[in-house]
């Protein structure tokens, strides 16, 4: 099940995925997007034209097939050259590309002018998340695949957004102008709604961009379309546009939020309060590889009876700051806030019968950020 939705995601087939382009049958969507319907209009105008040179070529190919046919006593003339003839087979497909590549080019154009954004929101992939940090609003997250484990595993009915629903979407403004910035801290990804017309590759080292102008408020999906990793199909994207006073409620209480976690930085945080927040981070970023229960898969180790981790916390506190380099291990001390790092380290030292009784606390964590 893995390797096919691997495939098709790879493949970028996006009437497999987009609702509204099932509701099309075969075809793509408009979406909700200018550019989504000036790319549509491109793609049926392009489609059309090879349709008439089909019919055209298939339709004078069985014509002189059936009409000098050699049952009927016709002869094949012998020609070298007939100067018309390559006049024409040349001059007419040449007027139909300069007539394909004038709306293209127009059409192209529009898409790679970032320029005059209203809002820059950098888009960094992750094994196998995707991050969110909204340019000088001082929020960020961490945005992965919500859909249960029962689920994937079919222990339980799937769901209507199978593998396509997230924690956190990227919330955005409508009628507003987005730049994204995209990056990726491991591998190659590619961020791809259908919706919105938006697909670009995020590599690492590089910082490439796309923009957006969302018309209409809705939730709109999509995923990852490279290959990369085993995880590949379960690295939805989901995109959440509201009306512009309801975007600006959702970004005062996040601001809120984020103010509040940096002053708790430097608090004693307790036991409970830790394990109960480091459970929500292990689960969002942690169990994909190390799975749930802690117990491993593959190249991840297992966590729960780790005698090199539950032995040096100091170990254990550089692995998730720092990743480990040539490993699948991501570093975390970009992505993460130093409350939610100190408290999945807090609760893989103490889930799991691991049960060391370490409290690592954030102000620890800040620390070896600074």
């Amino acid at each position: 099940m893995r390797a096919m939705l691997a495939w098709v995601t790879g493949m970028g087939v996006s009437w497999l995925l987009a609702p509204a382009a099932l509701a099309n049958g075969w075809n793509m969507p408009k979406g909700v997007t200018e550019i989504s319907r000036d790319i549509y209009s491109l793609h049926m105008t392009i489609f059309w034209i090879c349709v008439v040179i089909g019919v055209v070529v298939f339709a004078v190919m069985f014509y002189s097939l059936f009409r000098y046919r050699r049952s009927q006593g016709a002869k094949a003339d012998n020609f070298h050259e007939h100067t018309t003839v390559e006049v024409l087979w040349t001059t007419i497909p040449l007027l139909i590309l300069v007539g394909m590549a004038l709306p293209a080019t127009a059409t192209l154009q529009r898409m790679y002018d970032p320029s005059g954004a209203d809002l820059d929101v950098m888009v960094t992939g992750q094994q196998w998340r995707w991050h969110y940090e909204y340019m000088d609003e001082g929020v960020s997250f961490t945005s992965s695949m919500s859909t249960p484990t029962s689920q994937i595993s079919g222990e339980e009915a799937r769901g209507e957004n199978y593998l396509l629903d997230v924690d956190n979407p990227l919330v955005l403004p409508v009628d507003q102008k987005v730049r994204f910035l995209l990056t990726s801290d491991d591998v190659i990804h590619s961020w791809w709604v259908p919706e919105l017309a938006v697909k670009q590759d995020a590599v690492p080292g590089f910082v490439n961009e796309n923009w957006v102008r969302i018309e209409e408020p809705g939730i709109y999906r999509g995923q990852c379309t490279e290959l990369c990793g085993k995880d590949h199909a379960f690295m939805p994207v989901v995109v959440h546009a509201m009306e512009q006073d309801e975007y600006d409620e959702w970004l005062a209480e996040r601001k809120a939020e984020a103010e509040a976690e940096a002053n708790s930085v430097d608090r004693e945080w307790e036991m409970d309060e830790l394990m109960e927040r480091g459970e929500q981070v292990y689960g969002s970023v942690c169990a994909t590889c190390h799975q749930q229960d802690g117990s491993g898969s593959g190249q991840f180790p297992a966590l729960a009876g780790n005698d090199q981790m539950l032995d040096d916390v100091d170990w254990h506190k550089d692995v998730v700051v720092n990743g480990v380099s040539g490993t699948p291990m991501a570093a975390f001390g970009g992505s993460l806030s130093a409350v939610e790092v100190a408290a999945v380290i807090t609760y893989e030292r103490n889930a799991w019968d691991n049960d060391t009784g370490d409290v690592v606390q954030p102000s620890e964590i800040q620390e070896m950020l600074e």
